[in-house]
This record gives C-alpha cells, sequence and structure tokens, in this order.
C-alpha cells in the first residue's frame, strides 16, 4: 500500500471527502519513532470533532482519532474484478427481493418494508434503496412503528463493499445504537461453467413445487406455516431440486429462481450422514442446466462469512465476492 510522494508520508484527505472510499495509516505505538503502523480501507462515513468514521467492505466501522492519522489518501471506488458477470449492486439486490418476496410490502419513499410473519430476515426487513422521502430519524421511527404493529422487530438490510452501496446509512445506522445481527456475502459467477460439471445428476429430481420431505430437509421453522411456503414458492420462475435419501427421507434439497439473465441458487442443503458425497454439486448442476434452458446466463448467491465448507465450494465452481450484506436490528 503506497502512500509516500518523495519519500514522505502524506494525509491528502480531508472532512470534504466524506463519502468516498479511502486508505488511510494511522500510529498506533506510543511514539512515531518507536510506534507501530495499521492501515484501514473504506469509506469515509463522518470526520467529525477530530475523529474520522470508516466502513470497510465488511461493514465494520472504525473511529480514528485525527491526532494518530499519519497518511491517507482517496482510492479507486471498487477494485476491478477479473472474471464473472459485470453488475451493479442495485441489479442484485433487486433480484434478490424478487427471489424471497414477503408476504406484505409498503414502500416509504424509495424504502421497502418487508414483512411475512417474521419467516426470514430477508422478507422481514427495510431494503433501502434509495432516499425515503423524510429525514431519517423519522423514516427510522416509521420503520420501527410499521414493524410494532405486525409484532416484529425492526430490521434494516443493508450492504457494503461495492460501488454505490451504503456504507454511510450503515454508519448512521450505528450511530443511532443499532445492532449489525447477521452478515453474508453476495456472491456471483457465471453459470455455463456449473451446468457444464461432469457430475451425476441422474439422482436430482426438479419440480415446480416442494413437498414435506424437502421442507423438512431445510428446517429453518418449528412448524411451516402459510406465510413459509408463500415466501419460498415466489419469484419469477422458481425451481425445487430434491435428492432421495434411505426410508423415505431427503438426502439433499436446492431451489434456484430463475429471473432474466440471473439465476439465484439458495436452500443448498445437504443431510449430515449424507455430505462428501458431492451431492450439493450436483443439485447446483442440474438446477443450472434448467435456468441455462431458460436463458440464464449469470449466477448469484448468498452464503455467511463463517460458513467456510460452503465458501470452499462456491469458489470451486468460479463464484466471487459481489459485496457483503447485513441486518441491522433497532435498539
Amino acid at each position: 500500500m503506497e502512500f509516500t510522494t518523495g519519500g514522505q508520508l502524506e494525509v491528502r484527505i480531508t472532512p470534504h471527502d466524506v463519502g468516498k472510499r479511502v486508505s488511510v495509516r494511522q500510529l498506533t505505538g506510543e511514539s512515531t519513532a518507536g510506534g507501530k503502523f495499521t492501515d484501514t480501507v473504506g469509506v469515509l462515513t463522518s470526520w467529525n470533532d477530530g475523529v474520522l468514521s470508516i466502513t470497510r467492505r465488511s461493514g465494520v466501522s472504525v473511529r480514528i482519532e485525527e491526532s494518530v492519522l499519519v497518511a491517507g489518501r482517496v482510492v479507486p471506488a471498487a477494485p476491478a474484478r477479473r472474471r464473472g458477470p459485470a453488475a451493479t449492486f442495485a441489479e442484485l439486490a433487486r433480484a434478490g427481493a424478487r427471489a424471497w418476496q414477503p408476504v406484505e410490502c409498503e414502500y416509504l419513499g424509495d424504502w421497502q418494508l418487508r414483512a411475512a410473519a417474521g419467516f426470514t430476515r430477508r422478507a422481514n426487513s427495510v431494503l433501502p434503496l434509495g432516499d425515503p422521502g423524510c429525514p431519517l430519524d423519522e423514516a427510522l421511527d416509521r420503520v420501527r412503528a410499521w414493524y410494532a404493529a405486525r409484532n416484529l422487530p425492526a430490521y434494516m438490510q443493508l450492504a457494503t463493499g461495492h460501488e454505490g452501496t451504503q456504507e454511510a446509512l450503515a454508519a448512521e445506522l450505528e450511530r443511532r445504537d443499532w445492532t449489525r445481527e447477521v452478515t453474508a456475502l453476495i456472491r456471483t459467477g457465471a453459470l455455463a461453467p456449473i451446468g457444464d460439471l461432469d457430475v451425476d445428476v441422474s439422482r436430482v429430481t426438479l419440480s415446480r413445487s416442494f413437498d414435506d420431505a424437502w421442507l423438512s430437509r431445510y428446517g429453518r421453522f418449528s412448524a411451516p406455516g402459510p406465510e413459509v411456503t408463500k415466501v419460498i414458492a415466489s419469484g419469477p420462475s422458481t425451481w425445487f431440486a430434491s435428492v432421495a435419501g434411505g426410508r423415505e427421507t431427503t438426502a439433499a434439497i436446492g431451489r434456484c429462481v430463475v429471473d432474466g439473465r440471473w439465476a439465484g441458487f439458495m436452500a443448498i442443503e445437504v443431510d449430515p450422514a449424507a455430505r462428501r458425497q458431492g451431492l450439493a454439486t450436483a443439485v447446483m448442476t442440474a438446477l443450472a442446466r434448467r435456468a441455462l434452458g431458460e436463458g440464464a446466463s449469470a449466477a448469484w448467491l448468498q452464503v455467511e462469512e463463517e460458513n467456510a465448507g460452503a465458501r470452499t465450494l462456491y469458489d470451486g465452481m468460479g463464484f466471487e465476492t459481489h459485496h457483503s450484506y447485513h441486518h441491522f436490528r433497532s435498539a
């Protein structure tokens, strides 16, 4: 990371650069001579009273005292991606929303308020893709009231780490004591290489509907109500995959929503007793081939940061991280 001009460290950012992506170096020791340095890269979300706030790609905000800042510069908004489909944040956010459609939806300006009796945060959170049409504090009060009327906690779904994402809003929520509870990665890749994988898909059954065995393997609820089936069945063109196990059980499942050029992969679940048999790959390959037949060319999925096994699987299929998304809960 290069900060020098003529061999000197130099601070080349000011409070006027709030909202831009920056790279800074700060002193962490007792003195410049004997101290250590650390670097931070992210969006400069505020610079007030001698304190900078920088939100990293991961969504974590870092506060830095101006007095320990030894270098800083504005850097490009997002690094160039070497392969995979080009996509804006807004395009992927809207595709994701169409793949998990709520039971109930209202708009507050450009904010989409979604509810589905609490089933999945994606269908029970605000998707803020623009201006709410009123001051932020008023908008947040109205959000809390809307969810309270439905006996639900108020969540906001925000993204970080790509051009056009919502680092500034995430920082404002943190300043208002909203808690970041979940972080996941949105990953994208070309669809054809997944469909071209040389795997046996003969055990995979594809259907437009799902049964109780599929729901049991998904297992994200105690007793599925009507909101569960509505959300899971939603999407422009939705397919379900299953692999039969023994004694009338389901060994593996998957869900794919085809939406124009995009194929979104979700609910890839394998019975722990049937893992390391290639079932997840077979399910995704079968779904990819069906999506290719409907004209899709690009793939997306979401995976939680700590799910190392899934991330390794998707790495092998050519997926790359596009951005991170987070759910913030109201205090």
